[in-house]
């Protein structure tokens, strides 16, 4: 009987030691927890996908509570209550540590290339004018001549569309405020200095890139919010802006009947060259830490391409086409490296 007891005991400790195995290997370890933070609205489509939020608590226990804002915004932002800043741009680091600091931890989760988005008819002129070649299915606009265009005041009408108001330009976010806006920036001045803009040449052809952005006149502070005016307002408000890849890839996934009456008439252009966008996790707390693993786990970064568009370490070269998006590249090979944070500070000060 003494006996019977004792491996009776023995059966439930063992079965309680495998049941705390079991609950630790499935993230039982970590309690709940709900993680604040800033977000560049270019990612909210991915944070609010409910797949995404099931991986987060089911394997990591977290839900994260996001807020939309600009990439610059977030940083100069109060933090009070805040776990995390999911920033556009690793320059918004730097920021970040200029004026607060060293963070608990930073990771970049992916990246995303800066693209132009256009309508056919621009397009078509654009070609005509030899600022745009095709090249394996994908559209690749000379940033130098269209840069040239923009200075000598080349009008819509010139490129034979009469029907758009004034001079060549290119909507962009505000740069003092958005990712997206200031990586157009630094790649407007990397094309006037003819390479990369540093300390050494920037100051020469700051008059020349203020009076770019002058011609623009009110800037929205965030990508989100300029593309979907790009999509609604039509080619006569919004001719060609800047913006990230994964914006249309992303809506043309998410919104098949819309992109189905959209498709044949929105191009991708690709800059050349162009400049990443690193998506950067900045944890501010031992909390906020947690949302890096969770991140980068590699089902949360398969959803990151497939159905947002965010290029990672998992994104198939092979799969740009399960999109349904025509002319996207499969890699992304004609880049510049974008200003380091001193000249995009100064950058910043003189379009201010």
């Amino acid at each position: 009987m003494r006996s019977k007891m004792r491996l009776t005991g023995l059966l439930v400790l063992v079965a309680m030691m495998l049941l705390a195995g079991a609950y630790l290997l499935l993230g039982g370890g970590e309690k709940p927890a709900t993680l604040r933070g800033y977000v560049g609205g270019e990612k909210i489509g991915l944070l609010d996908d409910s797949a995404v939020q099931d991986i987060l608590e089911r394997k990591y226990r977290l839900t994260l509570d996001c807020v939309k804002a600009g990439s610059l915004d977030m940083v100069t932002a109060d933090h009070t209550g805040r776990d995390f800043l999911f920033p556009s741009s690793q320059n918004a680091l730097e920021y970040y540590q200029q004026l607060c600091g060293s963070p608990q931890r930073s990771e970049i989760i992916f990246n995303t290339p800066l693209v132009l988005y256009t309508r056919r008819p621009v397009l078509e002129a654009f070609q005509a004018r030899g600022l745009v070649q095709e090249q394996d299915g994908c559209y690749y606009i000379d940033m130098a001549g269209l840069v040239a265009e923009i200075e000598t005041g080349v009008t819509w009408a010139d490129l034979g569309l009469p029907e758009l108001y004034g001079t060549v330009a290119v909507n962009t976010t505000d740069p003092r405020r958005s990712n997206s806006g200031n990586l157009f920036a630094g790649l407007i001045a990397n094309v006037l200095c003819g390479g990369v803009a540093d300390q050494s040449n920037i100051e020469g052809v700051l008059p020349r890139l203020r009076a770019i952005f002058e011609r623009l006149g009110y800037m929205e502070s965030s990508s989100a919010d300029l593309f979907d005016q790009f999509l609604k307002m039509g080619m006569g408000a919004k001719p060609i802006i800047a913006g990230y890849e994964n914006q249309l890839l992303e809506f043309a996934i998410q919104n098949p009947d819309d992109w189905a009456k959209l498709g044949g008439d929105i191009v991708i252009l690709y800059p050349t060259p162009t400049v990443w966008s690193s998506h950067i996790y900045i944890a501010l707390d031992e909390e906020g830490v947690r949302g890096i693993d969770a991140l980068l786990d590699e089902e949360v970064q398969r959803l990151a391409w497939e159905r947002h568009g965010f290029r990672t370490g998992v994104a198939g070269a092979d799969s740009a086409a399960s999109f349904g998006v025509e002319h996207v590249a499969s890699s992304i090979t004609r880049v510049a490296p974008i200003p380091n944070y001193e000249t995009m500070e100064q950058i910043i000060a003189y379009l201010g």
